[in-house]
């Protein structure tokens, strides 16, 4: 039945808003972790997601979703800052501090957050629905 495409398309979009919301706790957990060497320092990880369209040419209706094509860490730098009486700091003195901007981590919580909530509201109105079209059938 066509019309219950739509609980798969709200459902994959939780799962995709879920995965990007525990993104989002890894990076502002690890905000303030320490290293003392440039490769071991964490950085910032983030969703990469695809609208995902199939059965188009299939009796003559579209289904989609979110694909979720993987996760990819942040290329920016990490922050270096001059801590010599550290005892994590390199032999220059340096230690190093992930890439994560905590602000717009949180902004994309937000995001996430209402994006899930709107597929939940989604899911309850199609029920809704369903379930008022089954009562006219009595």
């Amino acid at each position: 039945m066509p019309s219950m495409n739509i609980f798969n398309i709200a459902g994959s979009g939780m799962n995709a808003e879920n995965l990007r919301l525990n993104l989002v706790a890894s990076n502002i957990s690890n905000a303030n972790s320490i290293s003392s060497s440039i490769d071991e320092v964490y950085k910032s990880r983030q969703p990469v997601f695809a609208a995902e369209l199939k059965n188009i040419m299939d009796k003559n209706h579209a289904a989609g979703g979110v694909n979720v094509l993987g996760v990819v860490e942040s290329q920016a730098p990490p922050v270096m800052e001059y801590a010599p009486n550290h005892p994590m700091a390199d032999e220059l003195g340096y230690i190093y501090k992930p890439n994560v901007n905590t602000v717009e981590e949180m902004a994309n919580m937000m995001s996430a957050s209402r994006a899930y909530e709107n597929n939940v509201e989604v899911l309850n109105t199609a029920k809704n629905l369903i379930l008022q079209t089954l009562k006219m059938g009595q």
